[in-house]
This record gives structure tokens, C-alpha cells and sequence, in this order.
């Protein structure tokens, strides 16, 4: 394995890997909220009034929105929630194929979350097991499991923190000295020429242009079955922030799944070269 190239894929999961928002799948429709829209804009009402982070304004309403139907949020509830997540076509089976062609060039190919959504909803999708980690937001939590504050809170430009955390192998998200400390190129873990990131939008655009800007690739998807989805995703091709945009397919022969082997392909051809200039 020591001898294998070292390869990473980070995926927003919103938009990205599901073609909604999370909280919307099992989690609000036990709390039988029907109207997922006023939700998102008392959550952004909240924000905008109180100065406050979006991503923290969400998690505040969501445990406002718990109490004011007698309930708590649980870590298990929202666990068992992630199951009824939908994903992307093609998503259950993406892991193991793409995995299994990067072995076959030689490539050692991790998969990493690095989302605003929840971490313990993401953890109980059926394909979490397939992610080295899970970089997202999350509560902390009471003896009882019972959420009482926001622990981590995952914003625009806090999600870059975590494409240096890859980049160094410095994954505990404890660990504030290691991130921050120098480590020479030769050093790091995963360079970010062979970092892909796979985001739906604006909210990606900072770890997409540190990726772009460091011989990596950025993939903006967009859902097919969406008005003016793929208009969305469009300016940030010629802005530069994307190579490419594509569908949310990553079924076999799609753009994503020829366009991702297409990067194992040239990781690889870039290995070989450099070993032979040396």
C-alpha cells in the first residue's frame, strides 16, 4: 500500500451527494414540518437579525423548531434520520467503482466530507462508511444524548481548513498546532494536485479556488431534475472557479465518473514522469 499514490476526492454533501437538504428527509417530517421552506427562512431571518452565522442560525432553529414540538434533538435520532437521506444516482455504487479504478493505475483514492450539514445525519447515510472522515457540522451533546449547543459549525470559508488538514494529514479536528504548523511540500500527505473537490455552489467556491489554485480540480454539480439548476452552477466556469460543472449522476459513463478517471489518468501519468526525471 506504501508504494500506491496517494489520491483524495472531497465532497460537500447538500446539492452534491444529495440532491437536497438533509434536514428536510427524516428529521423534518418526524417533527411533521411540511413546509420546509418557512423553516430555511426563519433560519435565515435569525441569522440576518442577530448577526449571526448562518450555519449556526440553521442549528439554533432546529432546536427551536424540536421545542416547540415538546421534543429534543438526539444524536441517535438524527443518526437514524440520515438513513432516509436521498442520494444522487449512482452514489451507492460510486465508492466502490472509482476506488477499484484507481487501484488498477496505482492510485490510493480517499473520499472525504467536508460539509454544513450535520455530521451524525451524514454518519448514519448508508454510505458513510466509505469516507476516511467526515468533516461537517455537529452538536455537542448532553449525558443523555440530547443536543444543547452547536460543537462545530462549518461555514463558507471554515470548510478550507480542512483541504490543509488532508493536505498534511493532520485529520483530528483537536489538533490546532498541526494544521497550522510548516510542513514542507515533500512532507505532506495528499498534495493538492491530486485533490479533487466536488461542491453544488457558492458556498464551495473558497476550497474549490485553494484546490484550483494548486493544480487540483474543482467539479460543480448541479441537479438535472431542477429548473435553472445547471444556470446556477454556469458563471463559475468562466469565473474559474470550477474545471467543469456536470449533472448529479455518478453512475457509470457519466460526466463526473469519465471526468474523475480521467484526473486518475493524468495523477498517475504526472507519477510516472516525475520518477523518471529525477
Amino acid at each position: 500500500m506504501k508504494d500506491l499514490i496517494p489520491m483524495a476526492i472531497c465532497y460537500d454533501f447538500d446539492g452534491t451527494l444529495s440532491p437536497g437538504n438533509m434536514q428536510e428527509y427524516g428529521w423534518m417530517k418526524a417533527l411533521k414540518i411540511k413546509k420546509p421552506k418557512e423553516f430555511w427562512t426563519k433560519a435565515n431571518m435569525l441569522g440576518r437579525n442577530q448577526e449571526a452565522d448562518e450555519v449556526a442560525a440553521y442549528m439554533y432553529q432546529m432546536m427551536s423548531e424540536a421545542k416547540k414540538h415538546n421534543q429534543l434533538i438526539h444524536r441517535a435520532t438524527l443518526h437514524a434520520a440520515g438513513k432516509d437521506i436521498e442520494l444522487f444516482k449512482g452514489v451507492s455504487t460510486w465508492f466502490t467503482r472509482i476506488n477499484k479504478y484507481a487501484l488498477k493505475q496505482g492510485v490510493l483514492l480517499k473520499h472525504y466530507i467536508i460539509s454544513s450539514g450535520l455530521k451524525e445525519m451524514i454518519s448514519g447515510t448508508p454510505v458513510a462508511k466509505n469516507f476516511a472522515e467526515i468533516f461537517a457540522s455537529s452538536f455537542m451533546y448532553d449525558a443523555h444524548g440530547n443536543a444543547i449547543w452547536p460543537a462545530v459549525v462549518l461555514n463558507y470559508t471554515s470548510k478550507t481548513q480542512f483541504i490543509f488538514r488532508i493536505n498534511k494529514g493532520c485529520e483530528d479536528i483537536c489538533d490546532r498546532e498541526g494544521v497550522n504548523a510548516y510542513m514542507s511540500t515533500k512532507d505532506r500527505a495528499i498534495p493538492f494536485a491530486h485533490m479533487i473537490y466536488v461542491g453544488d455552489g457558492d458556498t464551495d467556491i473558497p476550497c474549490m479556488q485553494i484546490i484550483r489554485r494548486h493544480n487540483g480540480h474543482a467539479i460543480a454539480v448541479y441537479n438535472p431534475d431542477k429548473k435553472n439548476g445547471k444556470k446556477k452552477v454556469e458563471h463559475l466556469i468562466p469565473e474559474r472557479r470550477v474545471n467543469i460543472i456536470a449533472p448529479g449522476d455518478y453512475s457509470a459513463d457519466s460526466p463526473i465518473d469519465k471526468y474523475v478517471k480521467a484526473i486518475i489518468d493524468k495523477v498517475k501519468a504526472v507519477h510516472v514522469l516525475q520518477e523518471l526525471e529525477r
